[in-house]
């Protein structure tokens, strides 16, 4: 299985447009990288390619990889589909960008599906242009995807986007995705969105050869040092920190032989500085920060 990393920052992307915070500052003066909006894609054979989650990046992300190129004919494409964790902005409106090529898959939970019927109409609009398939994604058993993949979908959050008027809140708004190839029997888990360390997450990721990991905030009162906002904690709600005895970093070192990525990297990040001494802290617990366009074989 192919993992190609297309995007790894959070919302808004970095430098965000209208953030004058130090590391977007640093990042306009060229001293840092810029990043674009989490996705990722893989494949079990080479030729047919699914998303994990559509940013509004999505066009810059494929055409900047030569293994999603379109061809050999003139509206040929090997991207079959996408498979959304949830139904945030930053993680659907891609699919606008991609309307109008036919027979895209699009799997999610049920919430989220109707979330883009009733609050956010995406399934309307796009369907109108070439109708497309909209699976749930979370049957026990799971579902295979072209190119020799199986693919399950594990429930680890019920925070629902914005949007939604009057959510259910113990709906399955955000999914992990555990991934695997059923030649080499590698398995990827695909959580970028982690509002706590979910009960049995250990289990998911006891199971796998790599993960990729909600890396959005590095402490619990980054926001509230990175920029001055009265509402700067709630941002922190639905993201578990990287750092703290409660953190992710503590709780991914139970599993030594995992090759452990975070992504999804809010703009006030200090791992967004390979030299930072959080950057530092990450890799000496066996962790990584990847640029975008890295490609994983597993």
């Amino acid at each position: 299985m192919r993992v190609i990393l297309l995007g790894t920052a959070a919302g808004g992307g970095f430098p965000q447009w209208n953030c004058a915070c130090a590391l977007c500052a640093r990042c306009h003066r060229g001293e840092l990288p810029a990043r674009s909006q989490e996705c990722a894609a893989v494949s079990g054979n080479g030729r047919d390619w699914w998303l994990l989650n559509a940013s509004p990046d999505v066009r810059t992300q494929i055409l900047a990889t030569p293994a999603l190129a379109p061809g050999p004919g003139p509206r040929d494409t090997p991207v079959r589909g996408v498979l959304l964790t949830d139904a945030e902005v930053d993680h659907a409106l891609g699919l606008t960008v991609m309307r109008g090529s036919a027979s895209l898959a699009v799997y999610a939970a049920t919430p989220v599906l109707d979330a883009l019927t009733a609050d956010l109409p995406l399934r309307g609009l796009l369907d109108r242009y070439a109708p497309w398939q909209w699976r749930d994604s979370t049957a026990p058993s799971g579902f295979e995807l072209a190119g020799g993949l199986t693919v399950t979908a594990h429930p680890v959050s019920a925070k629902a986007p914005k949007y939604v008027g009057s959510p259910d809140p113990d709906a399955p708004w955000v999914s992990a995705y555990r991934v695997e190839d059923a030649a080499t029997g590698g398995a990827l888990v695909y959580a970028p969105c982690l509002a706590t360390w979910p009960d049995g997450f250990d289990d998911l990721l006891a199971s796998a050869s790599c993960a990729l990991v909600d890396g959005t905030f590095f402490s619990a009162d980054e926001l509230g040092t990175a920029v001055s906002s009265e509402d700067a904690g709630q941002y922190l709600m639905g993201h578990v920190p990287v750092a703290g005895p409660g953190g992710s970093l503590a709780a991914l070192a139970r599993h030594p032989g995992l090759r452990r990525i975070y992504t999804h990297l809010n703009n006030t990040n200090p791992l967004l500085d390979r030299s930072s001494s959080a950057s530092a802290a990450v890799r000496r617990a066996g962790a990584e920060i990847l640029a975008e366009g890295s490609e994983l074989v597993l």
